[in-house]
């Protein structure tokens, strides 16, 4: 194997089969009017299938509840309108033979009530906590845990519907279902609060919910990160042993790879170790895993994203990780904003001709 060959390998699992290993980062845009993804958004998602992404995910979308989002350019994935949108956008990636899958995202307690296009709704929280000892919201009542399991569901199945490759489940960055994950805002006495294991329990049930939605062939993803926009010291396992405690009933619950978030690719998540979260959750899990944060960037992905000054960096860590198998793929973020065309320039060696990243980039949607 030579240069970037690690990169370009085929992936399969169940039903998807990817030409390659580099997969398109969720991102918000706020680009859809109404919540319903237009011809520029699909043109968008087609561009970066023809630079060569292996696979696309989908910006985070709102799941079928009124209390997902806070954004009124935030699309859905539920709604005639807004679904229809987003068979323009699948139709457009396939047509080049790319691959794509929606984010569906949650806020909770992050989204305030009086936001979004249902200004009345109260926010979604498991205790109401925006972070420790900061009650902000009522806590979700065993009814609204139910309504927004659906709601998930619901939209996992229009996605199957439309032809997307599969979903992902959003349980990152302090939004709805890591807000049960973290203790800082779960103090629940019921069967998705305590211990670090029953705080999986509510992003299990979602999982189960979503897979008898979409039958056994159809790809979950699960997005989860230790790093809170609360808190980014936050942790949610301090050692392999949490993290397996963690993962498991997320595992039993039919989750099929877990894309890992850190801020960093390259740094270790546990002492004693150089592998990363992803690396840690593959060995533990037996499942492929995802790893992303601030790859070709010379900054981190948060520092780039609110001042200019980042700059292309070497991918020689990434491939070093790669070649020894720490995860399977690779999201990339901010560097595919401003290439579109980032994997083919990576294969065909021409990095020196990437553009970097500058946050003028999140005013254009091209």
């Amino acid at each position: 194997m030579s240069g970037t060959d690690v990169l370009f390998r085929p992936f399969t699992l169940k039903s998807l089969n990817l030409p390659n290993r580099i997969v398109m980062a969720p991102m918000t845009r706020s680009k859809s009017p109404e919540q319903i993804p237009n011809d520029s958004v699909a043109a968008y998602y087609k561009a970066r299938a023809l630079g060569g992404t292996g696979l696309i995910l989908t910006e985070g979308t709102a799941p079928e509840h009124k209390s997902a989002t806070n954004d009124v350019n935030v699309p859905h994935f539920h709604g005639e309108e807004s679904l229809a949108g987003w068979g323009k956008v699948v139709k457009a990636v396939k047509s080049v033979g790319g691959h794509i899958m929606p984010q569906l995202w949650h806020q909770g307690v992050v989204r305030h009530p009086g936001t979004g296009p249902y200004p009345e709704q109260p926010s979604m929280s498991p205790s109401g906590l925006a972070k420790q000892d900061k009650k902000v919201a009522e806590p979700m009542s065993d009814a609204d845990v139910a309504d927004v399991i659906a709601g998930f569901a619901s939209s996992a199945r229009h996605a199957k519907t439309l032809g997307f490759d599969g979903v992902e489940l959003h349980g990152a960055h302090g939004y709805l279902i890591d807000q049960f994950f973290w203790e800082g805002t779960n103090q629940r006495g019921d069967k998705y609060g305590g211990s670090l294991e029953a705080r999986s329990n509510f992003a299990a049930d979602v999982a189960r919910a979503v897979r008898a939605a979409v039958g056994p062939d159809f790809p979950i993803l699960l997005r989860f990160s230790q790093w809170k926009q609360q808190d980014f010291a936050a942790r949610l396992a301090h050692t392999p042993k949490e993290l397996e405690i963690f993962l498991k009933p997320l595992i039993d619950a039919g989750v099929d790879i877990f894309h890992c978030s850190t801020r960093r690719f390259w740094e270790p998540e546990f002492e004693g170790s150089d592998m990363n979260l992803a690396g840690w959750t593959k060995k533990i899990s037996g499942l492929p895993t995802i790893s992303v944060g601030s790859v070709s960037l010379n900054m981190d992905f948060i520092t780039a994203f609110r001042q200019a000054g980042a700059e292309i960096s070497g991918i020689d860590k990434l491939i070093e990780m790669m070649e020894r198998g720490d995860f399977d793929l690779i999201a990339v973020g901010r560097a595919l904003i401003a290439n579109p065309d980032w994997a083919n320039k990576v294969r065909a060696g021409k990095l020196s001709e990437l553009v970097p990243y500058s946050p003028e980039a999140l005013a254009t949607l091209v």
